[in-house]
């Protein structure tokens, strides 16, 4: 059994860049963002908390239908900016390592299958299927609320970038260096090329004037950093054509 299995659970920050030269710059920059990403959230709340109150007409009807409809807009937009926001939160602390990670034994088939099941809206809307592999009895080491986070955000991903009537697969296996898992799903694909890129933050397997997928291009960017944090990696493989997929390696539990 490979030496990662002898690992206990502990709680570690997310590796720090160039601590030594950038140390100023970093404790601004953090200083920054707890500021902002708390004037951000405080207005943001009200706006969510209101406009939900007036969607759903709590204290009475709005009158003409539109309101009601303007008011659910307005709750969707709060939605997508609050996100944003999140993000760019939590990709700022993964890159400055103040993310507190906590790495234990994570069992990955009860993982998969909640984030299977609390994504079948958005497979049914997309005219998706999703095919989870078995992969009872793995364990991974690592922090649960990452490892959610980046299963989460490479779903997404895939059914983002899937076309309607496609499959999604997601599946997993020990290897020599760990566990395996893998997402694929079916499209068009892109170049071997720009792979790299698209795990830089605010990029896009597409042209931002001409992609119809919405986002800020985050989502593989925390992926990576989150799977380096844990010990782990993260890597895709693609080609036009060919669909696109998503691997990640973490130690084996």
């Amino acid at each position: 059994m490979p030496q990662t299995a002898r690992k206990t659970d502990a709680t570690i920050r997310a590796p720090k860049r160039g601590a030594r030269t950038r140390a100023p710059q970093e404790e601004q920059k953090r200083s920054f963002l707890r500021v902002v990403s708390h004037e951000l959230r405080t207005p943001l709340n009200s706006i969510l908390g209101f406009s939900e109150i007036l969607a759903s007409e709590l204290y009475g009807p709005l009158g003409a239908d539109q309101y009601r409809e303007y008011a659910q807009i307005i709750h969707h937009s709060g939605e997508k900016l609050l996100k944003l926001v999140n993000q760019v939160v939590e990709i700022t602390r993964l890159q400055t390592g103040d993310m507190e990670l906590v790495l234990q034994p994570e069992p990955l088939a009860p993982i998969l299958q909640g984030l299977s099941d609390g994504m079948e809206p958005d497979l049914a809307g997309a005219q998706l299927r999703l095919r989870t592999e078995p992969c009872a009895g793995l364990k991974v080491m690592a922090d649960g609320r990452a490892l959610r986070t980046v299963m989460s955000n490479l779903l997404q991903n895939a059914i983002a970038f899937s076309p309607s009537g496609g499959e999604i697969t997601v599946g997993a296996q020990a290897t020599a260096d760990g566990v395996e898992i893998v997402v694929r799903n079916e499209g068009e694909g892109v170049d071997a090329g720009d792979l790299a890129r698209l795990m830089l933050p605010f990029e896009q397997g597409q042209n931002a004037l001409t992609r119809q997928v919405e986002g800020a291009g985050l989502g593989l960017a925390i992926c990576d950093l989150s799977c380096r944090a844990m010990g782990g990696r993260l890597w895709l493989v693609s080609a036009p054509g060919e669909g696109f997929a998503a691997h990640v390696m973490l130690p084996l539990a």
